[in-house]
């Protein structure tokens, strides 16, 4: 499957965006859906996770109440809507499926396939 991540840019605190993961190539619904982050000179973690029919999600706990993530199977897409957003949420922000995990509990390392990432930037 292809990811293709969309939807970053600069923001000021307290304003929200919107991402878009747009998948192509096999089946959408296979695939546990999840948003990662890398911010400068740091490694990349784990922001949110949801399950192949949609019904669960989880979140990193510095996004709890902030960040939603959802997914459209008709559009093959999934979200992460960002609220409240803060300067040290700067990152780029990538999408990933993983074809084996059943649950979200999925290391980083479970994740098949990347997007290419998309910049967020809060500035204060």
């Amino acid at each position: 499957v292809q990811l293709q991540a969309s939807g970053g840019g600069l923001v000021q605190a307290g304003g929200s965006l919107r991402l878009v993961c747009a998948a192509s190539g096999r089946p959408f619904g296979s695939y546990l859906m999840g948003w990662f982050r890398q911010a400068s000179g740091k490694q990349r973690e784990f922001v949110a996770v949801i399950s192949r029919g949609g019904g669960t999600t989880y979140y990193a706990d510095s996004v709890k109440g902030r960040f939603t993530v959802s997914r459209d199977s008709a559009k093959n897409t999934v979200d992460l809507r960002m609220n409240s957003l803060k300067p040290e949420v700067t990152a780029v922000y990538y999408c990933a499926a993983s074809s084996s995990c059943s649950d979200y509990v999925c290391p980083r390392h479970r994740y098949d396939y990347w997007g290419q990432g998309t910049q967020v930037t809060v500035s204060s």
